[in-house]
């Protein structure tokens, strides 16, 4: 009889886990259950779609249900929602009340936005980032907007702000962090993708929390501290909590991250057992890191696919792991890119971990070479045992390179001494200098041990 594995989930993680349990099992009876429309998307897509970079926002769906029907045999159903499930029964439970059995269970049912419980949350003119129907809203509204608060500058908040900067409209941020990009990227990186974005003539209220959305039929103004921001929409992008609906229904032991606790093969626990023939991949999942020992976040999009691959093979009766992370990220704001991996200062004093850092400047291609860029590089080792646990860059190019590099010596435990005589570079005059930026970063880090 074949096995059914059903998937709750149709991002990243979901689809990837659906196509890896066929991949695994091609007599297994797969179906996916997603509450949206639109599926086999990216969500980091949207700020490129409103800034005019991607076309429409067609162009970001990869693939729609009736492709995975008759590619790999996979039914997609949208629009709906399950409502329940029973670990002991090995049941689900759709919105209309069809109760359906399974042998094997992912959840991979994402993150929401968080939305503080302020004034004026539900006001017309006010969206949050997370859908594609989210982008689709902002952009037909967008003709009649003239200015734009954004409450959140992480990374896609800060995307989102220039895309809209972009598209003619006045611009004010407002964080509760004294910085933006808080938590992974320090003070001194961020100040620089906040003085370039200041150059665009994006305004930024730092410090101070959103009170509330003021208007009578429509957003009119935001109220920060003392300070009253008279304006047309208001975008949520104030972070992404796990959605714990069938978690906490399932009574799934939760970590001290607010994400379900999972093993290396991506199984909970209930009760501090693991429970049998249910995995989850994506936001939903508390990781373990792999710079200290602790456990970690990781809501990035490479994550879900690598949970999503584990979890489908698990699902289908195969045998995978699922190891530490180090939450390698990059964001392209404007023309500036900015990354980072492993820990950031911030971060290693979180965990309690004594470091010492070093930046060095330079350009992303000889000096010689035309079209050269500004790159900063940021690098973080413990302090005692000399190992790399993290760095953070800024450019006009070239970044994802460099952060993978840095994040595959990390992963090795390598210590600054073997990155500065072991770890060599690919040079060209059109990719880099000689010396790269990330090498006279890993002098200057020796020097300070």
């Amino acid at each position: 009889m074949a096995k059914k594995i059903i998937v709750i989930g149709s991002g990243a993680a979901g689809m990837t886990a659906a196509s890896a349990a066929r991949a695994k099992d091609i007599g297994a009876e797969i179906t996916v259950f997603t509450e949206e429309e639109h599926i086999s998307y990216s969500p980091c897509a949207i700020p490129f779609v409103l800034e005019g970079r991607i076309k429409d926002f067609p162009s970001i769906i990869m693939h729609d249900p009736e492709f995975y029907r008759r590619e790999r045999n996979i039914t997609v159903s949208t629009r709906t929602k399950v409502v329940s499930a029973d670990a002991d029964k090995h049941t689900v439970t759709l919105a209309d009340g069809e109760t359906l059995s399974y042998d094997s269970l992912v959840l991979a049912t994402g993150g929401t936005v968080f939305v503080p419980p302020i004034a004026g949350i539900d006001l017309p003119g006010v969206f949050r980032v997370r859908y594609i129907k989210d982008g689709m809203d902002i952009q037909a509204m967008l003709p009649t907007v003239r200015s734009v608060v954004v409450a959140g500058a992480g990374v896609i908040g800060l995307e989102i702000a220039v895309a809209l900067r972009h598209a003619g409209k006045e611009v004010t941020v407002v964080e509760m962090f004294p910085q933006i990009i808080p938590r992974i990227c320090d003070q001194d990186v961020a100040k620089e993708v906040q003085s370039y974005c200041e150059g665009l003539g994006i305004k930024f209220c730092m410090g101070t929390p959103l009170g509330s959305i003021c208007g009578e039929d429509k957003v009119e103004k935001v109220v920060v501290g003392k300070e009253d921001i008279p304006c047309d929409m208001v975008i949520m992008a104030t972070g992404v909590r796990a959605n714990l609906e069938l978690p906490n229904i399932l009574g799934l032991e939760i970590g001290p991250l607010g994400a379900v606790r999972t093993s290396p093969t991506l199984q909970p626990y209930k009760k501090g057992r693991l429970v049998k023939d249910i995995y989850l991949a994506g936001d939903v999942v508390m990781c373990q890191s792999a710079a200290v020992p602790g456990p970690t976040m990781s809501q990035l999009g490479a994550t879900a696919v690598r949970q999503g691959r584990v979890a489908g093979i698990n699902a289908a009766g195969g045998r995978a792991l699922f190891p530490e992370v180090l939450s390698a990220w990059i964001s392209q704001i404007g023309d500036l890119q900015v990354g980072g991996t492993g820990l950031s200062q911030g971060l290693a004093d979180y965990y309690g971990l004594d470091v010492v850092e070093a930046k060095a400047e330079g350009l992303t291609r000889a000096r010689y070479y035309p079209g050269g860029m500004r790159l900063t590089v940021k690098l973080i080792a413990e302090r005692e045992s000399h190992r790399l646990v993290g760095g953070q860059m800024v450019a006009g190019e070239g970044v994802t390179g460099r952060v993978n590099w840095l994040t595959a010596a990390i992963l090795k435990g390598t210590t600054v001494e073997e990155f500065v005589t072991s770890f060599e570079n690919a040079y060209c005059p059109p990719t880099s200098m000689v010396k790269d930026v990330v090498n006279v970063a890993a002098e200057k880090l020796l020097e300070r041990l």
